[in-house]
């Protein structure tokens, strides 16, 4: 009489009923596992970058950019400290060329930025074949 109300009374049913509830519970956990391998990793560049550039009237200026570089995987970011010298002598580079009206305003520093990661991209790709960074975030940039 209880099998007949419980259908799970049977250890038979029992062992189906927790196939049947493991088998739906492991693509999500799956799905779960995979997501965690696809976050992005984030390589600060440190200490920070610190220098001088020209300005319009003659008179050196200072920056200080604190960089992180985004890459897909613990292997890039492995490739990406191997050569970081190289990144952070190309970055210096671009930032002391650059002048009053190359960093003034917003959209000058996402120009900058996009430059930026260009010219990582470039140095990357033609280290490794492969640009390896997948963007260029300033988490801090101090003009004065």
């Amino acid at each position: 009489m209880l099998a007949s109300v419980f259908p799970w009374s049977d250890p038979v049913k029992r062992i189906i009923l927790l196939c049947l509830v493991l088998g739906l519970a492991s693509p999500a956990l799956a799905e779960e596992k995979n997501a965690e391998a696809q976050k992005p990793l984030y390589h600060s560049l440190v200490p920070a970058l610190v220098g001088n550039f020209g300005s319009s009237t003659g008179k050196l200026r200072y920056y200080k950019a604190d960089i992180a570089l985004r890459v897909s995987d613990s292997e890039s970011e492995e490739r990406v400290k191997y050569h970081e010298p190289l990144i952070r002598n190309q970055l210096v580079t671009l930032f002391s060329q650059q002048s009053d009206s190359t960093l003034a305003g917003v959209e000058a520093k996402e120009a900058l930025r996009k430059e930026a990661l260009k010219q990582v991209q470039a140095v990357l790709s033609h280290e490794e074949g492969k640009p390896l960074v997948d963007d260029l975030l300033f988490n801090n940039l101090i003009i004065q």
